[in-house]
C-alpha cells in the first residue's frame, strides 16, 4: 500500500508541475499575441493564438489528472489509517 501512495503522490506532483509549465507557457504565447511590437502577420498571430490555447488546454487537463490522482491518493490514505 506504501508503494502505491507513493507512486500515486509522483504522479500527483508531476501532473502539476506540467499543468504549471504549460500554464506559463500559453500565458507566455498570450502576451505575444495582446502586445503590440512591430509587425505582425495575420499567420504569425494565428499560429500564437492557436498555440496558447492549446497549451492552456492542455494544462487544464493536466490539472483535472492532477486532481484525480489527489482524490485517489486521498482514498488510499484513508483506506491505510481506517
Amino acid at each position: 500500500m506504501k508503494q502505491q501512495a507513493k507512486a500515486l503522490y509522483e504522479k500527483m506532483v508531476d501532473f502539476k508541475r506540467f499543468g504549471t509549465v504549460l500554464l506559463a507557457v500559453g500565458i507566455f504565447f498570450y502576451l505575444g499575441v495582446i502586445t503590440p511590437v512591430g509587425e505582425k502577420t495575420e499567420l504569425a498571430l494565428n499560429i500564437m493564438v492557436l498555440s496558447s490555447t492549446s497549451f492552456i488546454a492542455l494544462s487544464i487537463l493536466f490539472f483535472i489528472q492532477f486532481k484525480q490522482y489527489q482524490k485517489k491518493l486521498s482514498e488510499v490514505d484513508e483506506e491505510t489509517y481506517n
